[in-house]
């Protein structure tokens, strides 16, 4: 028999076992080796046996800005900086507004081995006009769509369902009270927009004092708060204010250098949406991106058309991912031709 001191060793090597144990089993990317990703088959986030996929995809990439992660280091803040031009803006004052307006919480952080999420990302490409694409796309739990790609007149094409709208503030739209309005933050001004849209209402070109009702705050920012944006934006939008996402500028910087190897000057708007979209679900399918049948590349809801994708984006470099990402099985991809 053992003696009581021997007994105690036991016990207690037992215990520190036993949280071990539970502690690395409780880790995702044990669950996910072990049980699987999701409930899908496949998950997008099985990053096993795929050389490609693992170089690209971080499975610990924060896509959303949090009160808790909205601190950006000097190398990140200053690559954000220069994406679009300098600002004089305060970002720590505007981020501290910022969340006392708008939701400060870590959304879809629940992956696990039981959940199969099934995204619709909707591009604003030509070729969806034809498509009868529309049941298809409503069909999946979350229609993710971009910019200012409508659907009333479309119907047949391109759906009714929005769950989230994907946007800058130069692209804004009035949305419905169920949609997740989801801003991309190019500039710090873009944040200053946000909180404008949902207080004063005042920033339509040029940017003056932020609004609040903090004197310390007021006095942190006062000279530091004048900007503008590159064109008009929309002083006011109907969305709503509990359903606020903003993406995380990190976000913006790990797909720009880890998916796209620094080709263009910084990640469209579309690609960014796909990219968001492979982190928050489990299966994704993709309309509306690419050239129409006839190489032309125009929004399906404007005649306009012309033989390239200009611009600041890697265009031609983004398309040959979101093919590859189709040929390897991690999306589906329906061209609408």
């Amino acid at each position: 028999m053992l003696c009581s001191g021997a007994k105690r060793t036991r016990n207690i090597i037992l215990s520190v076992s036993v949280v071990i144990c539970v502690f690395i089993f409780s880790r995702a990317s044990v669950q996910r080796l072990l049980f699987g990703a999701c409930a899908c088959s496949p998950c997008v986030s099985d990053i096993a046996h795929d050389t490609w996929f693992q170089q690209r995809y971080d499975p610990y990439a924060q896509p959303l800005l949090t009160k808790d992660n909205c601190i950006l280091s000097n190398a990140l803040y200053w690559w954000w900086q220069k994406l679009q031009y300098k600002s004089r803006v305060n970002y720590e004052a505007v981020a501290e507004m910022l969340f006392g307006i708008f939701p400060n919480e870590e959304d879809y952080s629940d992956a696990s081995p039981g959940r199969c999420r099934t995204c619709a990302v909707v591009g604003n490409s030509g070729n969806l006009n034809g498509s009868h694409y529309g049941v298809l796309i409503d069909d999946h739990d979350l229609v993710i769509r971009i910019n200012k790609g409508p659907t009333e007149g479309f119907e047949r094409d391109v759906g009714t369902k929005t769950t989230h709208r994907i946007i800058y503030p130069e692209s804004a739209v009035d949305m419905d009270n169920s949609t997740h309005l989801v801003l991309i933050p190019f500039k710090t001004v873009d944040l200053q927009w946000l909180i404008s849209v949902f207080t004063t209402k005042h920033i339509s070109r040029m940017l003056h004092q932020l609004y609040h009702k903090d004197i310390t705050l007021f006095h942190q920012c006062l000279l530091s708060c004048f900007s503008l944006t590159y064109v008009p934006v929309k002083p006011s939008i109907k969305a709503n204010r509990d359903k606020v996402m903003i993406l995380h500028p990190g976000f913006l910087k790990y797909i720009q250098e880890r998916w796209l190897q620094k080709h263009g000057r910084y990640p469209s708007t579309g690609f960014i949406t796909l990219v968001f979209a492979l982190h928050i679900c489990d299966q994704v399918s993709v309309f509306g991106f690419g050239a129409d049948e006839h190489g032309n590349w125009h929004h399906y809801f404007e005649q306009n058309k012309h033989h390239h994708n200009a611009g600041n984006h890697g265009g031609s470099y983004e398309y040959s991912i979101v093919l590859k990402l189709h040929e390897k099985k991690r999306i589906n991809l329906y061209k609408g031709w």
